[in-house]
């Protein structure tokens, strides 16, 4: 793969490994079930299977290879290339123009525009500002400083 080629598979295959493996392993996120330790381990197994389908690098095989890897390595090359043509598929689809996603965003915007809790907000900001006030003042000149007092005074009240 080039270079950006990875970049883009390494921020591609984010959501499939970091949500979907998280699923597939822990399945009482979503259902209601009880996961037995036999489950726990077929799980694991299938996870897995999931994580090598969108592993940039070949698995070497040897005897040291843990079973649960040995259990599906001879499907795993046609789950990587089901994996780059869902890729491919996803990248031949048109672009979608400027104005329809900024339309898209405002309208979704619009729906949870009482949702935002100011205060909250507000004091997270304020925690923030407290921890790092000393280092952004020492690093910035006076009117800064004096900005970012101003500011932290109004912040408390």
């Amino acid at each position: 793969l080039k270079h950006r080629d990875t970049g883009t598979a390494i921020a591609g295959s984010f959501l499939p490994l970091r949500f979907w493996v998280n699923i597939l392993k822990n399945p009482q996120f979503v259902f209601d079930l009880e996961k037995s330790p036999h489950l726990d381990g077929c799980l694991s197994v299938i996870a897995q299977a999931f994580m090598d389908s969108f592993s940039l690098s070949d698995t070497q095989l040897g005897k040291h290879t843990p079973t649960n890897k040995l259990l599906y390595a001879k499907e795993i090359p046609k789950y990587k290339q089901e994996v780059k043509m869902y890729y491919k598929q996803i990248q031949d689809q048109p672009s979608i123009p400027d104005a329809d996603f900024t339309a898209f965003l405002q309208k979704e915007s619009k729906k949870h525009e009482n949702e935002f809790n100011e205060a909250g907000a507000l004091k997270e900001l304020y925690k923030f500002i407290q921890r790092y006030f000393p280092e952004v003042s020492m690093h910035k000149c006076d009117s800064n400083s004096a900005f970012l007092h101003s500011l932290r005074h109004k912040i408390h009240e």
